[in-house]
Formats: structure tokens, C-alpha cells, sequence
């Protein structure tokens, strides 16, 4: 589906939204690593300016620099499912030490990603058709 935005829709934050298609891609990268790795307690490999971009209440018009770019966010996605499966595969059962997402488990919180995830997906789905 990100295959089909194109390239000059990508940082276009079309009405009625806050933030651009980038901006999405960005966040489901950053906030998988903050709620997954970060409450598993998995080594987090993202830079800390990745904050600044893609937290929650950030959007495009506040980027002070200029943020990662759209084909290294992609790679990244790709390494951090990889990275996912194969640290967590077999500790879905694992306590959470944090529960502020109330979840208990690990598989818990994959769960809970995957739903957020797919709320941000369907965000760019309609995000891609607005912008055609």
C-alpha cells in the first residue's frame, strides 16, 4: 500500500489531517520501538531525534531539520519486524514490567501494536486516495 503514494504526495498534509503520509510512516516506526522494544525491554536503536519528529502531538509543520528519509524509514521498518520476530517470537508470554498500556505479556503488547498499527495504516490508506 506505501508503494502506492506517490513520491510528491509523500510530505502533503491534505485538509482535515495534521500530519502527512511521512509522518505516519515515521510514527508507526517510533512508537512500535517505544511501546514493543522499549516495554520488552529490548535494546532501542532508533536516535533520540526521532522523538521530535514522529512522537505523539508532533506534525510536520513544527520540523525544525529535516527529518529521515522516506526510503530510510522503510528500511527501517523492514529491519525492526525482523529484529521483532526474531528477539520476541519466543517470549510471548513474557511479563511486561511497565503496564501503562494495560497490557500484562509481551504477546499482549504486540497485540496492542498491531492495533495501533493498523489504525495508522488505514489513516494512509485514506490518505493515498484523498491525494490522487
Amino acid at each position: 500500500m506505501i508503494k502506492k503514494c506517490p513520491e510528491n504526495k509523500r510530505n502533503v498534509v491534505p485538509e482535515g489531517y495534521k500530519n502527512s503520509i511521512h509522518w505516519q510512516i515515521g510514527h508507526i516506526l517510533f512508537s512500535t520501538e517505544n511501546h514493543v522494544l522499549r516495554l520488552s525491554d529490548q535494546n532501542k536503536v532508533l536516535p533520540e531525534s526521532y522523538q521530535t519528529f514522529f512522537a505523539y502531538g508532533t506534525k510536520p509543520l513544527d520540523w525544525k531539520e529535516e527529518p529521515p528519509t522516506w526510503d530510510l524509514l522503510i528500511k527501517q521498518l523492514k529491519e525492526q519486524l525482523d529484529y521483532i520476530q526474531e528477539t520476541l517470537n519466543d517470549k510471548l508470554d513474557t511479563p511486561v514490567k511497565e503496564n501503562f498500556l494495560k497490557v500484562n505479556t509481551i504477546g499482549e503488547l504486540l497485540v496492542y501494536n498491531v492495533s495501533h498499527v493498523s489504525e495508522h495504516l488505514g489513516v494512509i490508506f485514506s490518505m493515498i486516495k484523498l491525494l490522487k
